[in-house]
């Protein structure tokens, strides 16, 4: 077999010559090319009246020359065919007359030529007219062979030959191309029909210079291409969009139809939505329908990626795009991660990018009736992209924006995957996934973890799990077992799939989180205040979720208070408490300072801030020593410092809906870094006091300080201690000492001179000397922490 456009029939510069006629001959609407037609016959009728030709035979000739240059055009290996089936009815005279007279072999043999074109026909992997020219070729010469000995078996030679041909060429064909290839019309070696004509250059469904195999070009109706849309799991918006387009489009050729003047209804589009949403999926579904509806000549679609735009120097670029535009002509091209190609980084523009999208646009325009450019990406930088090119947004009008999935959505996309590889769930596994779902979707990581291809990942090392568990399980294994999926291995696969995510296991439920809250000492208003804002998180979700206006919830707070108060301890919690509803994606906490922003010079405090904002993204920024960032001290202004300044204001805006920011500081020093700038005091509205401990709970905080290390105070010793605390308390030095930071710093000097008082006792020490903390430790502790204040 020969692929097709390999064919010796036409020499390569005539066929291309051919089909670029007939590219060009269907870019002519259809009613025009009828209109051309009669005038051309009117026009031949005129010239048969000047010249003095007989008026009817010209006109009929030329009538029946269109209609054969039409059907060439239309189909050529169907005018082929009809050309061998002409030759073979002439041929069927000669042939007749080497019978004996009476009998009506001529009909018989003449009938042989329908069959053998249809059935030329259904052989999809051979020329249709080859082989009928190798049947009928055949039939003809075992009818030659055999009419004179063997008169009395009429033509039936002749059809066992050609259908001993049919045979043995149908054999082949499902011996070369695979089954469910041939079945839907793969590999056919053949020219298109009208509605499947090819692109100049182009071999049908062959992607040039890929050296890819030669695929017919499929017969798809409109009903067939929507079909495979709407086959898609979820993406219901998206599936009303694109009802939308093709109800445009359908209007656009009734409008045609009737004789108005209409524009081709092509359009270029643009996708947005995280990963793993059918985005890929949907372009392919797109142009099949563009096809079915006949405004594209071939269903391909061409994906590529920067790297596939970009050359390695300026100048390259423009031809590596104009190739991959070359190359999708009459299809789609896919751009994944288009906004890739504006990669403004450390500030520098991105010419090779530019230049990619500067040619993209222009053959967008020259080319748009053409070719379908579809851009893809996330939305925030999709935005971004187009917004650094105003021909951008004008030329890509169409948006369509993807949802991630559902729970219920997701469970059905593991059973579809589990189907495929011919596995089944257990009556265990499907309640499993739909709670695995459930908590992803929960707490709002299922974009990061890729939706759709999570699933398909999951699905596969929960398959990877079950052949583990019953390979290793000593017992030889049913055939059922051999195929089911349950509960325990998705529970592993989902554990190993979820470990990659940073912080995903560390995330709490609520109560959780709130348990870890009341388990603090003191800080009544800063817990009751955590409450209420747990609360109001809870409450926003629970209206959306009934469809009811809601304001977005405080995402970024100021923490002020003295030292050693547990700011950084309630920043973790409520990061967790943001975690568990969903509303970040990992309860992680990011401490920074001053140093940790700023830059050695202008420009790059913003690239240094940017970067320790991108590390925090998903959970929780804790700036400490906030008020650091605006320092009077310098002459002309803290320029460095108010560069970060406008950097976290400027993010805390963009990423609110995946970032939580707290600043924090003591509370004179934060008045005045507030005031420093109006936007500070808008964006960070919710303030959180935190008062200084008590004589009572700082006893507290040590009683509970030791017992997490394994000590125990004596009671000499916790009399001191509440001696102590109440003597800084009194003075009011316990802020000036630390809060929390005096008693572990307390604690730790104790437990050095109960170690230097234990090791003098050698062989004869007992566990209660190694781990009891003394009154004289607590005196000796606290003298030397005096003298360093």
């Amino acid at each position: 077999m020969r692929p097709f456009g390999r064919s010796r029939s036409r020499p390569p510069v005539a066929r291309d010559l051919f089909e670029r006629a007939r590219w060009r001959y269907f870019q002519i609407q259809p009613g025009l090319r009828r209109l051309t037609f009669l005038l051309l016959v009117v026009g031949s009728a005129a010239v048969a009246i000047v010249a003095g030709l007989p008026l009817l035979t010209t006109v009929v000739f030329v009538a029946v020359l269109l209609l054969v240059v039409d059907f060439t055009l239309r189909s050529p290996s169907g005018m082929a065919t009809a050309f061998v089936v002409a030759c073979w009815l002439a041929a069927v005279i000669p042939v007749s007359r080497l019978y004996p007279v009476g009998g009506q072999e001529e009909i018989f043999l003449a009938a042989l030529a329908l069959p053998v074109a249809f059935l030329a026909h259904r052989i999809r992997a051979y020329a249709p007219w080859r082989t009928a020219v190798v049947s009928l070729g055949l039939a003809g010469v075992v009818a030659a062979a055999l009419a004179n000995p063997l008169p009395r078996l009429n033509a039936a030679p002749a059809w066992v030959a050609a259908f001993g041909v049919l045979a043995y060429r149908w054999w082949q064909a499902r011996r070369i191309v695979p089954a469910e290839a041939y079945d839907t019309g793969w590999a056919q070696e053949d020219y298109p029909e009208e509605d499947e004509y090819a692109a100049p250059g182009q071999v049908q469904g062959q992607v040039q210079g890929q050296g890819r195999a030669v695929e017919e070009v499929p017969d798809i109706s409109v009903d067939e291409a929507f079909a495979e849309l709407e086959a898609m799991i979820g993406l219901e918006p998206v599936k009303r969009q694109v009802r939308s387009i093709a109800a445009s489009i359908e209007a656009a050729r009734m409008r045609a139809a009737a004789g108005f003047p209409t524009e081709k209804p092509m359009r270029h589009f643009v996708f947005v939505g995280p990963a793993g949403t059918g985005k890929t999926t949907v372009a392919r579904a797109i142009a099949r329908i563009f096809y079915a509806f006949g405004l594209l000549p071939t269903p391909q679609v061409v994906e590529v990626q920067r790297a596939d735009l970009v050359g390695e120097y300026l100048g390259a670029t423009a031809i590596k795009t104009n190739e991959v535009v070359d190359r999708s002509l009459g299809g789609v091209l896919f751009v994944d991660e288009a906004y890739s190609l504006v990669n403004a980084g450390d500030g520098q523009p991105d010419r090779f990018g530019s230049e990619a999208v500067q040619t993209l646009l222009k053959r967008a325009e020259d080319d748009r009736d053409n070719v379908v450019i579809i851009l893809a990406g996330y939305e925030d930088e999709m935005e971004g992209f187009l917004a650094s090119n105003p021909g951008l947004a004008s030329r890509f009008g169409t948006r369509v924006k993807f949802p991630a999935y559902e729970p219920a959505e997701l469970l059905l996309i593991a059973e579809y995957h589990t189907g495929l590889r011919g596995d089944r769930l257990g009556v265990d596994a499907g309640p499993c996934l739909r709670s695995k779902f459930e908590e992803v979707s929960r707490r709002g990581v299922l974009d990061e973890l890729g939706n759709g291809r999570f699933v398909r990942s999951l699905v596969e090392s929960a398959a990877r799990a079950r052949d583990v568990r019953i390979v290793h399980g000593g017992d030889e294994p049913t055939p059922d077992e051999l195929v089911t999926i349950h509960a325990v291995d998705v529970e592993l696969a989902f554990a190993e799939l979820t470990e990659r995510y940073r912080g995903y296991a560390e995330t709490p439920t609520l109560e959780e989180a709130l348990a870890d809250l009341d388990g603090m000492i003191g800080l009544e208003p800063v817990k009751r205040q955590v409450r209420a804002i747990a609360a109001q998180l809870q409450v926003a979700q629970l209206r959306e979720e009934q469809g009811l206006r809601t304001h977005p919830p405080t995402r970024h707070f100021v923490f002020a208070g003295p030292p050693g108060t547990g700011k950084t301890t309630v920043a973790r919690v409520l990061g967790r408490v943001f975690a568990a509803l969903g509303l970040l994606a990992r309860p992680e906490v990011v401490e920074a300072q001053r140093a940790d922003l700023v830059g050695e010079h202008l420009g790059a405090t913003a690239i240094k801030t940017n970067k320790v904002i991108d590390s925090a993204l998903g959970g929780v920024l804790f700036v400490d020593e906030a008020y650091s960032l605006v320092n009077p001290g310098y002459s002309g202004g803290d320029a460095f410092g108010a560069e970060a300044v406008q950097t976290l204001l400027k993010r805390a805006e963009d990423d609110r809906d995946r970032l939580v920011i707290i600043l924090a500081g003591y509370d004179e020093d934060m008045d005045r870094f507030l005031r420093s700038n109006p936007g500070l005091a808008s964006r960070f509205a919710e303030r959180v006091a935190f008062p200084s401990y008590g004589p009572d709970e700082l006893l507290q905080i040590a009683l509970t300080t030791a017992e997490r290390a394994g000590d125990i105070w004596e009671e000499g010793a916790l009399d001191d201690l509440a001696g102590v605390f109440q003597r800084v308390c009194g003075l009011g030095r316990i802020d000036e000492l630390g809060n929390g930071r005096f008693v572990r710093s307390l604690y730790e000097k104790a437990c050095g001179f109960r170690d230097l008082r234990v090791a003098g006792l050698g062989a004869a020490v007992t566990t209660a000397d190694l781990t009891t903390l003394t009154a004289e430790d607590v005196r000796a502790a606290y003298a030397d922490l005096a003298r360093h204040h």
